[in-house]
């Protein structure tokens, strides 16, 4: 499902849909900037010239695997002609575009991927396609904020309940008079058998595997893992605490992993966030 958005360009309000990864513009508030009665005229006459549709075509090519070549072909040696016209749903009922997308409706119109529609923007008036450029990359960069926002949050509540986790540990499971080595390799066990609950690795596996990672497996967690972990950090202390060996922890801790990921991955909330 699309996830929409509005950018405020020159005090100019353009939607902006989020399919999958990728951003999709309103090319209909492009053109208000040039017509604001009839914004369809403009999209239809950019549509007209023979580089708007070399453009688009290779646009195709190059992400569409779908894309209906044979069919392009006659438009592209139509296009530029007085008798040429196009409009964005046959050019996308005729060649299966997915780079332009028609909507219908009171919430409707033209709206295309982020580079055709700078590409868009250009044409209509430079200077606005800076503008729009601008306002695109700062929406970016406070979504990125705020991921980054809540990914630290969700580490630091891992950290946090992770002291209550390695205190559990020290009480239950670390025998007196060791010496620190085998203290730090119960520690380290422990954290493992979280790791595998979760990630069904080792930290020394997965370091293995991933030689130019940055960081270790847990620094490059999901925000659903995150949170699983964080649970699964509080759930552990209490199994320990119920004196319970480490493989019934292991098959206990799994199945909540499992379960709680399903129930995250499910969660439209949490999707929001993204």
């Amino acid at each position: 499902m699309a996830k929409k958005s509005t950018l405020t360009v020159q005090n100019l309000s353009i939607s902006m849909l989020k399919i999958g990864k990728e951003d999709y513009i309103s090319l209909t508030d492009i053109a208000r900037n040039k017509n604001a009665t009839e914004p369809k005229d403009v999209v239809k006459n950019w549509m007209r010239s023979r580089a708007t549709i070399e453009f688009l075509g290779l646009w195709e090519q190059l992400y569409n695997a779908d894309f209906k070549g044979v069919e392009f072909d006659p438009l592209l040696f139509e296009a530029g002609s007085n008798s040429f016209t196009l409009s964005p749903s046959k050019w996308i009922e005729t060649t299966n575009a997915k780079g332009i997308i028609s909507k219908s409706g009171y919430n409707g119109g033209t709206f295309a991927h982020k580079d055709i529609a700078f590409e868009f923007a250009s044409w209509v008036n430079a200077g606005f396609k800076l503008y729009l450029i601008k306002e695109f990359q700062r929406l970016k960069d406070d979504e990125n904020d705020r991921l980054q926002l809540e990914w630290n949050l969700q580490r630091t509540l891992s950290k946090i309940n992770y002291k209550i986790h390695t205190d559990a540990i020290k009480e239950n499971l670390i025998p007196k008079e060791l010496h620190k080595n085998q203290i730090n390799l119960i520690y380290a066990n422990e954290a493992d058998l979280l790791n595998m609950a979760l990630f069904g690795t080792t930290a020394k596996e997965w370091r293995e595997t991933n030689p130019n990672a940055e960081g270790n497996i847990r620094d490059q967690a999901t925000i659903e893992q995150l949170v699983v972990l964080s649970n699964m950090e509080s759930i552990n202390s209490v199994l320990i605490h119920q004196e319970l060996n480490q493989q019934e922890r292991l098959l206990q801790l799994n199945k909540m992993a499992i379960s709680q990921m399903n129930s995250l991955l499910g969660n439209k909330n949490l999707k929001n966030l993204k």
